[in-house]
Order: structure tokens, then sequence, then C-alpha cells
């Protein structure tokens, strides 16, 4: 009877070990590389992040920025309106 509830308690012990193991396996490769879990959804507490800007949006941030010249800028928004 002894034995039975060593080796019982050993087998617990072992299937814990090894849930530990797995467990500490996963956490450390979560934080290896965090943007591959960050991209799917976002961490509790923080805001998901917002969609690119449309072309548009650029263009007229380009523009706003003095990147490009009146005419460049009329020509390329004809261009995406299109």
């Amino acid at each position: 009877m002894a034995d039975l509830v060593n080796g019982g308690f050993g087998l617990i012990v072992m299937v814990l070990f090894w849930i530990l193991v797995v467990a500490g396996a996963v956490w450390l490769i979560s934080r290896l590389f965090p943007q591959a879990s960050s991209q799917t959804s976002p961490r509790s507490g923080e805001e998901p992040e917002s969609y690119p800007d449309s072309p548009l949006e650029i263009l007229k941030q380009r523009y706003a920025r003095g990147d490009i010249s009146k005419s460049e800028y009329l020509e390329m928004r004809n261009t995406l309106r299109n």
C-alpha cells in the first residue's frame, strides 16, 4: 500500500514538473518575441492600435509637411480619387 501512495505522489510531482517546464518555455518565447503576440490582440489595459492612414490622408500629411508641391498634391489626389 505504501508503494502505491508513493508511486501516485511521484506521478503527480512528475506531471506538475512537466507542466511547469512547458509553461516556462511558453513564457520565455513570449518574452523573446513580444511583437508576435501584440499583433494578434492588445494586452490588457492597452488601447488597440488604430488602422494605418488612408492613402489620401498620407498625401495630405506630405503636402502639409512641404514634402510635395501643390501641383504634385493635386495631381496625386486626382489619381487617388479616380
